[in-house]
């Protein structure tokens, strides 16, 4: 037998302010055509003021908890992937933590950016196959509107706030690829590429929380060749084949990537979970915020195989392979 982590229950919270397209019009030279023809997103949530990136993960958990039928305390930890904490620290996981009434176990934060989730998920997997927990609550939570630039419509119009949360729960399975749960994972870095996508502060070096900035046409290039790569690595760790999926959980970077990815992948766009439209690109908080709405509508049947990947600044990027 061997223990594998399957996901016990999804979860999402989006803010309550709507943001469209048409009200960066009055705030830069854009348009709403201009925005959805580059990017494929129509609308994002924003924050309220004063409400923080914790506030959005503590929703999205209570979600997942709610869904699952479980409650905080039949949680053994806490792994959360934010570029945007409340602050510099306790961890945002520790907060969550607190909000849930959890008193003991572990809460800590993984940050990869946008590819943050992935690496929490194959984080809390490890510890679940190590035997340091039995359930594990994965969140990806994020307020990137409180690092943009508003005068560039080329990085402020992509993003949006938000968190989702699956929990992850310990199970016996046969130890092959028939078996429920994560199957298999890669992740990858590679530091030389960190100019193409960053924020310009930081604690050691500005004392400031900075803006993000972003080389888009290069980006745009890595992630279509390295998210269908990993991917298929993946896959061919799992003895698996791109034949096998049946659903691809994409970060929700914008449409023209999702396409690419998924044309190299040879997927049709009906196996693509898509949020992006309503969602913008929420960072860590985009793949588990889809997980959650596709399994709100009933989409994912029992035994299907799912792949989720996603890339980020550093540039780090990854994906896991899952079976629902």
């Amino acid at each position: 037998m061997t223990r594998r982590s399957v996901i016990r229950g999804t979860g999402h919270y989006l803010p309550e302010r709507i943001v469209e397209n048409s009200w960066f019009e009055g705030q830069l030279e854009t348009t709403d055509e201009w925005i959805r023809s580059r990017t494929g997103i129509e609308r994002r949530h924003f924050a309220a003021e004063g409400q923080n990136t914790s506030h959005l993960a503590i929703r999205a958990a209570r979600a997942a908890l709610d869904r699952a039928g479980l409650t905080a305390a039949d949680i053994d930890g806490i792994v959360l992937a934010t570029s945007t904490p409340d602050f510099t620290f306790p961890a945002v996981a520790t907060m969550v933590q607190a909000g849930l009434g959890m008193s003991r176990g572990f809460a800590y934060d993984v940050q990869a950016v946008c590819a943050g989730f992935v690496f929490a998920l194959a984080n809390a997997d490890a510890m679940i196959q190590a035997r340091q927990a039995d359930r594990i609550l994965v969140i990806g939570a994020e307020t990137f509107s409180r690092i943009m630039d508003w005068t560039d419509r080329g990085t402020c119009v992509l993003f949006g706030d938000g968190a989702g949360a699956v929990i992850l729960e310990a199970q016996e399975g046969a130890g092959t690829s028939d078996d429920r749960g994560i199957l298999s994972s890669d992740l990858n870095s590679d530091g030389t590429y960190r100019d193409l996508l960053y924020v310009d502060g930081g604690v050691s070096s500005t004392g400031t929380a900075g803006q993000l900035r972003m080389q888009g046409n290069l980006v745009f290039r890595h992630a279509v060749e390295k998210l269908a790569k990993t991917a298929h690595t993946a896959l061919d760790k799992a003895g698996l084949t791109g034949a096998d999926v049946d659903w691809l959980v994409p970060h929700q970077a914008n449409m023209r990537i999702i396409t690419a990815t998924a044309q190299r992948m040879q997927l049709p766009m009906e196996k693509v979970v898509l949020t992006v439209a309503d969602h913008g690109n929420t960072s860590a908080a985009s793949i588990p915020l889809a997980l959650s709405v596709a399994d709100g509508e009933g989409r994912f049947k029992p035994g299907q195989l799912i792949v989720t990947e996603a890339i980020g600044g550093g540039l780090s990027w990854g994906s896991v392979v899952l079976r629902w």
